[in-house]
């Protein structure tokens, strides 16, 4: 076979790995109830990918904790009652639904809302600037210090798009005018990457045996190297995850169940090295009892993992 056809299947191949990841957390999120829904949306401009990924991948009951720790995490002072940031965040929502309205949706849905929401008001607004080059005569230029955000209404119908599609310079900086909330969500971004990702974890479920009697699959569950906390014994780092398996029918009776620990041990310089890299664990799964309840109706696999160095631990199902 040719490099170049190759390169061009496992590019192929790539795409409907991300395809099929992308589809699976849709479809979770439709299945979301009202009040997780509500908080997904609330929060899309702040939220990261992988918090978003761990949101919708929690059972239902874990999902309030959830909430809960998201706002702890950007709040830029917890020995205070108040959390600034949650404050802040909210308050310009609330003002860009009155300063916005008009475009057939809330205010801060709009173009112009998310980045008041994002940014905070612009130190100067202009409207219909003249002597600066847009592409239609109705528009507005925001200044966050020297730096220009421009809005066009094409058509001076009062629906505004953003056409500065770059906003990595304003994000990047640290203006003295910025308010708690981009502050706060600065801090929290920079927790995210320059210390340690979310705990976290991706499994699958391959099925190699189904019988009447007997029912056979293998879990693999893969955990990013760079989420696991690790204890310094000797020479080496090692932590010890525990993980915690069952399979319930459709009534939530627990058809089958398994307890397993991994000890995971290895020298800091070899860590270093799988900084990219996820460590693989496969656990059988076999049953003999009480099959027919599964064909009764939707079974459900759970799993809690938790990693006993820091105590962290997450909990996720699927369906089976």
């Amino acid at each position: 076979m040719k490099t170049g056809q190759k390169y061009f299947i496992a590019a192929a191949s790539l795409l409907l790995v991300l395809l099929s990841f992308s589809c699976r957390l849709y479809n979770l999120e439709r299945q979301l109830e009202p009040e997780s829904a509500e908080f997904l949306s609330l929060v899309r401009y702040i939220i990261t990918p992988q918090e978003r990924k761990i949101f919708l991948e929690l059972p239902a009951a874990e999902r309030e904790a959830f909430i809960e720790e998201f706002w702890q995490r950007r709040d830029p002072d917890p020995d205070t009652p108040d959390n600034e940031f949650k404050i802040e965040f909210l308050s310009r929502i609330e003002r860009a639904n009155e300063i916005f309205h008009g475009e057939g949706r809330a205010g801060w849905l709009t173009d112009r809302g998310r980045i008041f929401v994002l940014f905070g008001p612009p130190m100067d607004r202009i409207r219909n600037p003249s002597g600066y080059e847009i592409s239609a005569r109705c528009g507005e230029l925001w200044y966050y210090g020297d730096f220009p955000v421009v809005f066009v209404d094409v058509y001076c119908t009062g629906e505004y798009r953003l056409v500065t599609y770059d906003l990595s310079t304003l994000q990047d900086r640290n203006l003295s005018y910025m308010q708690a909330l981009n502050k706060a969500e600065a801090r929290s971004r920079r927790t995210f990457t320059q210390e340690k990702s979310l705990f976290d974890f991706n499994w699958s479920l391959k099925k190699t045996l189904v019988t009447a009697e007997r029912l056979e699959a293998l879990v693999t569950v893969e955990i990013p190297y760079d989420v696991i906390w690790f204890k310094s014994v000797g020479d080496r780092l090692e932590t010890t995850l525990d993980c915690e398996l069952s399979l319930k029918d459709s009534e939530k009776k627990t058809v089958w169940e398994l307890k397993d620990s991994l000890l995971i041990s290895l020298p800091e310089v070899e860590l270093k090295d799988k900084k990219n890299a996820r460590h693989r664990w496969e656990i059988p799964l076999v049953a003999d009892k009480d099959l027919d309840r599964l064909a009764r109706g939707k079974n459900t696999l759970h799993i809690k993992l938790v990693n006993r160095t820091g105590n962290e631990e997450l909990r996720k199902t699927m369906d089976f």
